[in-house]
């Protein structure tokens, strides 16, 4: 049995990418309140592996992710594309006339916006996590409050659903990561063909430098499928690249890595894995 440790609780989106992803096999899932628990606990011990989101295609990148996947020293072992559809939820024995509050993720709420501008005798609370939010008036019995989750969690905490698919934007994905302490990346690794990795460089402060890489790359026929920077602290106007790859020739892809190395400072390869699949 795999040991998973996801952001969030039983039913949250993390949940439900960990079972999407390793499908029909047995996975013990560890529950942790922050991401940077799910790092802890992978350095605690080293059989266990994490899932956590990396991006939204409306909210746009965790950054803070990023940062904590490149100094957790782990390797990105594999992806998951998750379509992020919303339900507005209740107690079973009250309806829309009962509800005065609505709770939920920040990141959750803001993707149901329109549905928030609709209604705006609700007064809107930010949570920890959309599928605790849930429990969390389950469990208190918490009467004239909503929450905004996925079915699969209003399914779990056994609470009324009164409207569904109420984000703004139906092609909200989420992509998650999977990732694995070294020693443990090629045994759990995706048995699936390499291509695409995630890397992560700095450049020297001098003119053109990132258009150079960024030739390099085209010439050997590698796909940036996303480039993020980010300031590096206490060197002003230097910024780390985190860029994430695709392509179909692995040698190709590591002759590129060969011939931007004397362009670029501080390479760093976050994972090599096989592009994820979706639950669409």
């Amino acid at each position: 049995m795999k040991r998973v440790a996801i952001q969030g609780t039983l039913g949250s989106y993390h949940d439900i990418a960990a079972h999407n992803y390793f499908g029909e096999e047995e996975i013990e899932l560890v529950c942790c309140n922050t991401f940077e628990d799910i790092f802890a606990e992978i350095k605690k011990d080293a059989r266990t592996l994490g899932m956590l989101a990396i991006e939204n295609t409306i909210a746009g990148s965790l950054l803070h992710n990023n940062e904590l996947l490149k100094e957790s020293n782990t390797q990105i072992i594999g992806e998951y594309k998750l379509r992020i559809s919303h339900c507005f939820v209740c107690l079973p024995n009250e309806d829309w006339e009962d509800i005065t509050e609505v709770n939920s993720h920040p990141i959750a709420l803001m993707q149901c916006r329109d549905f928030l501008n609709q209604h705006p005798q609700l007064k809107v609370v930010e949570g920890e996590d959309t599928a605790r939010s849930a429990e969390k008036i389950k469990l208190n019995n918490l009467k004239g409050h909503a929450a905004i989750c996925s079915k699969a969690a209003a399914e779990l905490y056994d609470m009324k659903i009164l409207q569904e698919g109420i984000e703004t934007n139906k092609r909200n994905f989420t992509r998650f990561l999977v990732v694995a302490d070294p020693w443990m990346a090629d045994e759990c690794g995706c048995k699936q063909a390499v291509n695409k990795s995630s890397i992560v460089f700095s450049l020297p402060h001098t003119e053109g430098s990132l258009s150079q890489v960024l030739s390099i790359f085209s010439f050997y026929n590698i796909n940036l499928t996303k480039i993020q920077s980010l300031p590096i602290i206490g060197r002003e106007w230097e910024y780390l690249f985190y860029v994430d790859l695709a392509f179909s020739d692995l040698l190709r892809y590591k002759q590129a890595l060969s011939a931007i190395t004397p362009l670029i400072k501080e390479l760093k390869i976050l994972g090599e894995y096989a592009e994820g699949k979706s639950n669409v």
